[in-house]
């Protein structure tokens, strides 16, 4: 066992003792988990109360309090109440990164009822269908999104509530839903640790997205154990945290990832909440607006998918920009490139940066590595989280012996309770307690974990998950297209690019250009194929009938991909 591994396992040791902040138990099927987490996530939001009037959100100009923030999602909470949404009701968010997102987000878990938020980036027949499968009550919405769903939710039942319109008297409008409930409090109700608190929305293997939902005791000790790694990490980086301290800048993230993934909603959004921070937020990613805001609001922490750090630290600009207050890069959403390490020594040497593994189902939790470790050990995602347990295991299910990679099984507090409505899912990839994560990797000597592949055939573009059979289904439905493959290719900034091959009907024309107009109009920007090779054979497939996708990569990686250029349809 290496020494800084020991330096770790004590610092783990002194947390998690009798009577530390993070004091562990042990429940009766042998999960760990911390005795002093919150309960359910009314009481775990409830300390950010305690923040007052210091500033806790800035955007686009506007600045919010702590309590306005409150206060608002508090007038929200009486508002849904007095309408009828009450516990176990299914409450969606339907919106890009606004300040009602956290208001809303706040409101409804708070009353009982379950939050559902939805990724913004998906055409609206998509939005609407998850809507429909949620079986949601009330749908809150920006402008452009509520335009898109007005004529796609169909079902009379369903409210939809514009957060933003652009006409402030639209009776569609969040005033309207507050007006009927205005000088009224919220009821306090009960809430319990087994309770449904949310269903994210995830995609598998076959396309078609799965509500992940978690109790709000997943919720809330996978928030606790966010605390425990920042205090872990902080003891383990003692110098790099003193010299954070000397600056003198007040703790300020900048959050540019969406707050319909776990890493915008529960890395950012409710760790800073309940710790105090401030956060400057971003409608959507913009280098040179992100390099404005590390200088006039004094950026101390980014955590960005790759691509995103890569635009940032490759801008023309960064080396101009007052960049003193910046402390901390965190990595996450995809495979971390070696080029983000070397970049970070050259542009913000000794950094508190770092990166981790978790999933939407796991509610982020698994494992993460932070500043020395993170220079110390490149590739690696770090040791495991203490209440995480992991095992790396054959087809069979067998466990596999260090260094030997595998598919990653996780069992841990923070895992989902299910997939909302998904029985054979549900059989298929629960086991004892364990979840199938689909993701391939290993443990080294020391218990880092190293992610080696994945067993689903996802690509993961600039930090966002495309699933090829979604994008195969939607390109079939060309009446020129016989046959189709999607797959992932290396790309240097964004870790994966979607690639489409594709065969056509005997006779039939069909141009890259026709092909994707057709799949930017069904398609959400991210999914949307970069290159399209168009081929004469059939696509090897196995005797099941299943595409060689590995066997297309390699043809195209190698050059060999000359057969496919020949016919490439211009």
């Amino acid at each position: 066992m290496s020494q800084f591994r020991q330096e770790y396992d004590q610092v783990v040791a002194q947390l998690t003792a009798p009577g530390a902040p993070w004091e562990l138990a042990e429940d009766a099927a042998g999960l760990r988990y911390f005795v002093k987490a919150p309960r359910n996530l009314a009481e775990a939001i409830a300390v950010a109360r305690q923040h007052g009037d210091r500033e806790f959100l800035v955007y686009e100009g506007e600045r919010r309090t702590f309590n306005n923030l409150l206060d608002e999602a508090d007038r929200i909470a009486a508002a849904l109440q007095a309408h009828g949404i009450g516990a176990g009701d299914r409450v969606a968010l339907a919106m890009r990164n606004y300040p009602e997102w956290m208001a809303a987000f706040i409101a409804v878990v708070t009353t009982g009822a379950v939050i559902v938020p939805l990724n913004s980036w998906g055409q609206p027949a998509e939005i609407a269908r998850l809507v429909a499968d949620a079986d949601a009550r009330l749908v809150f919405c920006d402008q452009a999104r509520y335009d898109g769903l007005a004529a796609s939710v169909r079902d009379p039942a369903v409210r939809l509530v514009i957060a933003r319109p652009t006409r402030r008297d639209d009776p569609a409008g969040l005033d309207s839903l507050l007006s009927a409930s205005a000088g009224q409090a919220a009821t306090p109700v009960a809430i319990r640790g087994d309770d449904l608190a949310m269903i994210m929305y995830t995609s598998g293997t076959s396309g078609v997205p799965k509500g992940a939902a978690s109790t709000h005791a997943a919720i809330c000790q996978a928030l606790y154990n966010f605390e425990f790694a920042a205090a872990a990490a902080a003891m383990c980086n003692g110098e790099a945290i003193t010299a954070m301290l000397e600056r003198g800048y007040e703790p300020t993230s900048l959050l540019a990832l969406p707050l319909f993934h776990v890493s915008g909603c529960h890395a950012q959004f409710l760790t800073n909440l309940r710790g105090g921070r401030r956060i400057v937020m971003m409608y959507k990613w913009d280098v040179a607006r992100a390099l404005d805001y590390i200088e006039r609001e004094r950026i101390t922490t980014i955590a960005a998918a790759p691509a995103m750090v890569l635009d940032l630290l490759e801008s023309p600009d960064f080396d101009r920009a007052d960049t003193a207050s910046l402390f901390s890069l965190g990595v996450g959403g995809a495979a971390t490139p070696p080029r983000i390490s070397r970049l970070l020594e050259g542009k913000l040497p000794g950094s508190f940066s770092g990166t981790g593994w978790g999933m939407t189902e796991t509610n982020a939790q698994g494992a993460s590595l932070t500043g020395r470790f993170f220079r110390d050990k490149p590739g690696s995602a770090g040791p495991l989280h203490p209440i995480v347990d992991l095992r790396i295991c054959d087809e069979l299910g067998g466990e596999l012996a260090p260094g030997v990679a595998g598919e990653i099984w996780v069992r841990s507090p923070t895992n989902i309770r299910e997939y909302w409505r998904r029985l054979e899912v549900n059989q298929r990839e629960f086991h004892d307690g364990w979840l199938k994560t689909g993701d391939v990797g290993y443990l080294d000597e020391d218990g880092f974990l190293f992610l080696a592949d994945r067993v689903k055939d996802m690509i993961i573009r600039g930090g966002e998950n495309v699933y090829p059979v979604e994008v195969e289904n939607q390109l079939l439905q060309l009446e020129a297209v016989r046959e189709v493959a999607v797959i992932g290719l290396p790309h240097d900034r964004l870790g994966e690019e979607v690639a489409a091959v594709v065969r056509l009907h005997s006779g039939e024309r069909l141009s890259e250009a026709q092909l994707l107009a057709y799949a930017r109009e069904h398609l959400a920007a991210y999914k949307v194929p970069t290159q399209v090779f168009f081929v004469v054979e059939d696509l090897p497939r196995t005797a099941t009938g299943k595409v060689l996708k590995q066997q297309l990569k390699a043809a195209i990686g190698t050059g060999l991909q000359a057969g496919l250029d020949a016919n490439k349809n211009k």
